[in-house]
């Protein structure tokens, strides 16, 4: 997928005039990353308006360096095949570098290519910071992480015309085997770049350790026991009770920088492995529990185990009874690509659940304990949101707690972050959520010193974000970033067999068995047309609940007058919304029922099913300026 970055470009170019024409650091309107390699360039006596010159080596010595790392060449070319064809259709190149930065092969859009060559981006040419400037490959290897750099973050103007995205592949020792990296036009980029090769990157590093300890003993480990199983899992080598090697996950799972892998197991651990060729839990010495699978020496690694289908629900979970079985699809593909390290997008109405799927995600992707963090961006007040989300450094200004506060996102590390109607989240606050998400660090207020972060991320709207980007009102470049999976959760009137799930939800709500539905009652239910759709149905069985008795038959008789016949809710909808769009029958029935409360909120809120934010939201789309 594609899309335009024409904004990203202006903040781009203010940061260059501030920095190149009066030599002030642009804070705030480029990543700390490309400041930060910005300064290094200008240390070094790079001039940015020059054209660099760095020629590409002769064709031996091509050959030669190419020989050097031909088993990383060999290891790596499945991975540049299969990056080939989504660079092809995208216009872009696949890139993979010696660790000195030199191109060791390029393929993909023969266009391009040449387009490319024109710059040096090519076979043979040196991409170092030192040689070319910023730039994602040559600011990878120096950060010893994923980078990108679009347009006119590159130091030198003419290389503006490229956009990078580039990570470094560590060998099992810790250092860096060469870098992957893919390139195209500025002016559209590759949306899920860097993700693509970051998994890249990391089956690469999977093939480098079991061609590098073929007899030794490999563990496993990670945060739950499912990814155990996968190729995305943490690795480390255990030689006589010392790490000998580990991969990049495992370093970061262990808080353990690049140098310091040479540790003895009972340092970070206080208790014993399991058996050889069985998965279990270990303690770390810092409290947290990890899971780990023990590969005997010599034995293959085990084969990538896709998710089993869900046990049956315990329908005593309501939110189980809502789970039909296209939901629960789209549910397993979700878990599949959050597990990936690829976000998810919740769409749906009011009341269709949203929060209890991310939680269920949450659930399935990750060991108990791990925290869910959920954001009602329609719910924090304005001018509080970017403290709330990113947090403040001590003393950062008059009026804050003295040891400073640890933001949302920060609270969300190692777990699941819900940013619950994303869609309501203020433009100016879109553009830093972006680079904390692709850049997965976060600078709190008052503090230049980025912080890293890992978590899955969720997002859920009932807006239809699409629409929102392509009409400018919500960024598109935020929108590709979060939407890379969308789970479509339906409106209760959608649902193929309401009166089967409304037996269900009451089977799961009510702990007397012998209190029963009137299948004539179930009938006049399943034919509401339920604007608040299950948070309003799950109300009104509440209600049902309370009013009976044990070894009752509830009847319609039992129902609230507006619930009572036919027509059920008309009395608060009109029979034929305006423009046939479920959102003005949402308006219109907020609207009536605010009426025949004598405009409290409050009471609207619980006779509807719905939150008081979804009525002020729709209160406030409404009012004229």
């Amino acid at each position: 997928m594609r899309m335009p970055i024409s904004q990203h470009a202006n903040p781009v170019n203010r940061a260059r005039r501030a920095f190149f024409d009066t030599g002030t650091a642009p804070r705030g309107l480029i990543p700390a990353t490309i400041l930060a390699s910005w300064q290094r360039c200008r240390t070094l006596g790079l001039e940015a308006s020059r054209a660099p010159d760095p020629d590409p080596v002769d064709n031996g010595r091509l050959r030669e360096a190419r020989g050097r790392h031909e088993r990383l060449r060999q290891i790596s070319r499945p991975e540049l095949e299969s990056l080939y064809a989504s660079a092809a259709r995208s216009g872009s190149i696949v890139i993979l570098t010696a660790p000195d930065g030199m191109i060791l092969d390029a393929v993909g859009n023969p266009e391009f290519l040449t387009r490319a060559a024109r710059v040096a981006l090519r076979p043979g040419s040196p991409w170092s910071e030192s040689n070319n400037g910023t730039n994602a490959i040559g600011t990878a290897l120096i950060e010893q992480r994923s980078v990108e750099v679009h347009g006119a973050e590159h130091y030198y103007l003419p290389h503006r015309i490229l956009s990078c995205s580039a990570t470094p592949i560590f060998n099992p020792c810790g250092t860096i085997a060469g870098v992957l990296d893919l390139s195209g036009d500025a002016r559209t980029y590759h949306a899920f770049a860097l993700d693509l090769v970051r998994a890249a990157a990391e089956r690469i590093e999977a093939r480098l350790f079991e061609l590098e300890f073929p007899e030794s003993e490999i563990v496993r480990i990670d945060l739950s026991a499912d990814i155990v199983q996968t190729n995305q899992t943490g690795r480390i080598v255990l030689r006589e009770s010392r790490i000998h090697a580990a991969n990049r996950r495992a370093l970061t799972l262990l808080g353990l920088p690049v140098q310091g892998i040479d540790r003895q197991y009972g340092e970070l651990f206080t208790s014993d492995l399991p058996a050889r060729g069985r998965t279990g839990a270990i303690f770390c010495r810092d409290g947290r529990t990890l899971y780990v699978r023990r590969d005997g020496a010599g034995t293959a690694a085990p084969r990538v185990r896709r998710s089993a289908p869900a046990a049956p629900p315990n329908l005593r979970r309501p939110e189980h009874a809502f789970f039909i079985p296209e939901l629960e699809t789209q549910i397993d593909r979700a878990t599949t690509l959050l597990n990936a390290g690829l976000p998810v997008l919740l769409q749906g109405e009011t009341g269709t659940g949203k929060e209890l799927v991310a939680r269920e995600l949450h659930a399935r992707c990750l060991p108990e304990g791990a925290p869910f963090v959920s954001i009602n961006c329609a719910a924090l007040p304005e001018g509080l949101i970017e403290t709330e989300l990113f947090g403040y450094a001590p003393g950062a200004f008059s009026g804050t707690q003295r040891d400073g506060y640890k933001g949302l996102l920060h609270q969300a590390n190692g777990g699941t972050l819900l940013l619950d109607e994303i869609g309501d989240m203020p433009l100016a606050l879109q553009s830093r959520l972006l680079r904390v998400l692709q850049e997965r660090e976060v600078s709190p207020l008052g503090c230049y010193q980025p912080e890293a972060l890992n978590f899955r991320l969720v997002s859920a709207t009932q807006h239809p974000l699409a629409q929102l980007a392509a009409d400018g009102r919500f960024r598109s470049d935020l929108y590709y970033r979060i939407a890379q999976s969308v789970v479509y959760l339906p409106a209760f009137r959608d649902y193929p067999n309401r009166a089967s799930t409304i037996t269900a939800l009451w089977s799961a709500l009510s702990n007397e068995p012998a209190m029963c539905l009137d299948p004539a009652l179930v009938t006049t239910l399943a034919k509401q047309p339920w604007p608040g759709n299950l948070r309003q149905l799950v109300s009104a069985l509440r209600g049902l609940l309370a009013l009976g008795s044990p070894g009752s038959l509830l009847t319609v008789a039992d129902l609230p007058q507006q619930l009572s016949n036919d027509t059920g809710l008309q009395t608060i909808l009109p029979s034929t919304p305006p423009s046939g769009d479920m959102q003005d029958v949402q308006l219109r029935a907020i609207q009536t029922t605010l009426l025949q409360t004598n405009g409290n909120v409050a009471a609207a809120a619980r006779h509807l099913g719905i939150s008081r934010g979804t009525i002020y939201r729709h209160m406030k789309s409404t009012r004229t300026p």
